[in-house]
């Protein structure tokens, strides 16, 4: 479904990505892993396309997006929640999930949307009129997801969405991404810090040291691999 070969991106001479490449297949969790600075959140925002890169490709369902301004990558179905959850502060509950839906014009579409974000996060309706900025961290988790979701993205991309939340959201969070993925078939890839956790709920893996792709594979075997669990699993 989305596949990135060669990518190369720097922030000035500094390189954030050498020679990334890998690949999504539809209706999988795939998960990125890797210490601070290996170049996660860099590879989301180059998908996206709130970053450009210096070479390489990005593949969307066939099509090249690489030089892709944003709006135009999520009107083709790929969504990114970002990092620190970036909700609209100032505005409501209800004007955020406005936001997410921006690109839609079907109203029958726009209100199924919404319900479906209320069915998995039932909060969101009981804060509906509630400034953003005063939720839990929690809870303006599960509305960056929610706005993703009114979207109508056939590809999320999920950076760090356990960051700043309080350990008894942390799995229900989880939860909820798997549920997303299996009930309404949207292929997920997540960057998560929590390596353990990511690699539970994914189906494959890519390691990401300095800007490279160190190692790859099923989720399963590389939590059993030594070296991961020393480096990233506490083991």
């Amino acid at each position: 479904m989305l596949s990135v070969t060669d990518l190369e991106v720097c922030y000035g001479s500094i390189s954030a990505l050498r020679g990334v490449s890998f690949t999504i297949p539809q209706g999988s969790i795939v998960t990125l892993i890797g210490g601070n600075g290996a170049g996660k959140t860099t590879t989301l925002r180059t998908i996206s396309g709130l970053l450009r890169a210096k070479r390489g490709t990005v593949n969307f369902l066939g099509e090249d997006i690489t030089t892709l301004p944003a709006h135009k990558i999520v009107a083709r179905g790929l969504s990114h929640v970002p990092e620190g959850r970036m909700v609209f502060s100032n505005l409501t509950v209800d004007e955020n999930l406005s936001m997410g839906a921006y690109l839609l014009s079907d109203k029958a579409v726009i209100a199924k949307n919404r319900d479906y974000v209320f069915s998995i996060f039932p909060r969101m309706k009981e804060r509906l009129k509630q400034t953003a900025g005063t939720l839990s961290g929690g809870e303006q988790q599960m509305l960056a997801i929610g706005r993703a979701l009114m979207g109508s993205p056939k590809f999320l991309m999920l950076d760090e969405p356990s960051l700043g939340i309080a350990p008894r959201l942390i799995s229900t969070i989880f939860e909820k991404i798997v549920e997303i993925n299996r009930t309404q078939g949207i292929t997920v890839l997540l960057v998560e810090q929590n390596a353990n956790l990511a690699l539970e709920i994914s189906s494959s893996a890519y390691v990401l040291e300095c800007g490279h792709i160190v190692m790859s594979g099923d989720s399963k075997k590389l939590r059993a691999d030594p070296k991961l669990k020393a480096t990233y699993l506490g083991g």
